[in-house]
């Protein structure tokens, strides 16, 4: 494991994995298939389909709860408060950006990652001619400062402040202590309040003590932890908490969305129980 609590050298190789969930549920284009990605997806299998028959859910399942959500509400975001600034960071291999340029074109779309992963994803999207100015691919490091990989620089080059702007981190926060990951959202807020409304998007894994998947999940973050030498962390104990959190940062409307909620809405698969991942919205205005 990394002795630096704020190094995020080693996580992108699980970009790989959650590239081929999206391609592999018809959500990505063929250009993001990768045979690193096809690999571990298949190496996986057999511990997912164990998951979902004892527990009722497996890591699949809360890959796609917590991405199907998020793009519904980035969906309303555009429709409902004109959101044409879009930042998502840690990308990966997500597919998001290729989806919603290409159904609303008004939107400038960046899409960050450290170098290594963001001059992969900008060489794929160049081979598919979807880069453009206003669709790019820039390296972002979360904990940079004064530097142009810097959030603050980024948004500051790319965006508009008299105009909203979303911001999304899917598949990221949780690779960090809250006290480390804490500096990076201080800044968010700070930064997003330039804007005359700015709108953040992330998903989160309460460790619920009354959960069945408690003693799993426990087990399971350590063994990422080990395999991505990161401090895989379990940030809150309930949903109260976590709105709670962001609120005392100046989040000052901040909602919880449980997966549950949308089982009616969403073709989104179903767990058995209480779901174990959330989507946090939190809004700076």
């Amino acid at each position: 494991m990394s002795k630096d609590p704020a190094d995020t050298s080693s996580i992108s190789f699980t970009a790989l994995y959650t590239g081929h969930v999206w391609y592999a549920n018809g959500m990505s284009a063929p250009a993001f298939h990768n045979a690193g990605g096809s690999m571990l997806y298949h190496a996986l299998m057999p511990f997912e389909f164990i998951g979902k028959q004892i527990a009722g859910g497996n890591i699949k399942t809360f890959l796609l709860q917590r991405h199907l959500i998020i793009d519904a509400l980035v969906e309303k975001a555009i429709q409902e408060d004109g959101v044409e600034q879009i930042l998502e960071i840690a990308c990966g291999m997500s597919p998001r950006g290729t989806r919603f340029c290409s159904r609303f074109p008004q939107l400038t779309y960046i899409e960050g990652d450290l170098p290594g992963m963001a001059a992969r994803k900008h060489r794929l999207l160049t081979e598919q001619k979807e880069i453009t100015e206003k669709h790019q691919v820039v390296p972002l490091n979360i904990f940079a400062q004064d530097s142009d990989d810097a959030l603050e620089t980024v948004m500051a080059r790319a965006f508009d402040t008299s105009k909203p702007v979303l911001v999304i981190t899917e598949g990221l926060v949780n690779y960090f202590s809250l006290e480390t990951i804490d500096g990076f959202w201080k800044r968010l807020q700070a930064a997003l309040s330039h804007y005359p409304q700015g709108i953040y998007l992330l998903d989160n894994y309460p460790l619920f003590d009354n959960h069945p998947l408690h003693k799993t999940m426990r087990v399971l973050g350590g063994m990422l932890g080990t395999i991505s030498r990161s401090q895989v962390s379990f940030h809150f104990g309930s949903d109260h908490a976590a709105k709670s959190h962001f609120e005392s940062f100046g989040f000052k409307n901040t909602t919880v969305h449980n997966p549950a909620n949308y089982y009616q809405q969403l073709a989104i698969p179903r767990s058995r129980g209480n779901p174990f991942v959330r989507v946090v919205e939190a809004r700076v205005k």
